[in-house]
């Protein structure tokens, strides 16, 4: 475990590295990595986008690298760090994505411990069909005091708006139609992410 003199234990990689049977540590992809930290149940997520990035970068499943994917249209930013939740399948067929809600920016590959607050249901286009794509908000587990969101209600309103207009808007550019549904609450979240999981 690494440590740093903001945030105390810092999970980078740290359960990137499995032994093999000779004894040697071999690195795993932050996809392979369990949705929940068996240890702790905090769930686990990797940064793909970080917070203010007009920059688009996405997860290689198997490379395991991050490549740039798009740019986002001038004036336009991720809002927060955008992520995903290793182990998972989404209605579209890619691992569930996350929104951290988190003024501090992070890093694409950063493994981060988190805890959901709940969730946009929704479903966006994909060709001529239209195909659920929910949205999930969480924010990081941290050693030190700090008064985090604990579900949607703790949100200012005119935020969660503005977080449902960013994916609306981002998906135009693309031709696509972006939809809310509803709202999800910290424990249908965690349900989602559950009935979703590769490794149950």
């Amino acid at each position: 475990m690494l440590r740093s003199p903001v945030y105390g234990k810092v999970r980078y990689s740290p359960r990137c590295d499995r032994r093999a049977r000779d004894g040697r540590l071999t690195r795993v992809k932050p996809g392979m990595l369990p949705a929940f930290d068996v240890e702790t149940g905090d769930l686990n997520v990797v940064i793909e986008t970080p917070k203010g990035s007009r920059s688009k970068f996405s997860y290689d499943e198997e490379t395991g690298f991050f490549t740039l994917s798009k740019l986002l249209p001038a004036g336009m930013a991720f809002p927060f760090s955008f992520e995903f939740i290793p182990s998972t399948r989404g209605g579209d067929g890619d691992p569930l994505d996350v929104l951290m809600v988190f003024e501090e920016t992070l890093f694409p590959g950063c493994v981060v411990s988190a805890r959901l607050i709940g969730g946009l249901k929704a479903k966006q286009s994909e060709g001529r069909k239209m195909t659920r794509n929910d949205r999930l908000l969480a924010r990081p587990v941290l050693p030190q005091d700090y008064s985090p969101p604990k579900s949607l209600r703790d949100l200012d309103q005119h935020l969660l708006s503005e977080i449902q207009e960013f994916f609306a808007t981002y998906q135009r550019p693309m031709g696509k139609k972006f939809e809310v549904l509803g709202m999800l609450s910290a424990r249908d979240a965690e349900k989602l992410v559950r009935e979703s999981s590769e490794q149950k």
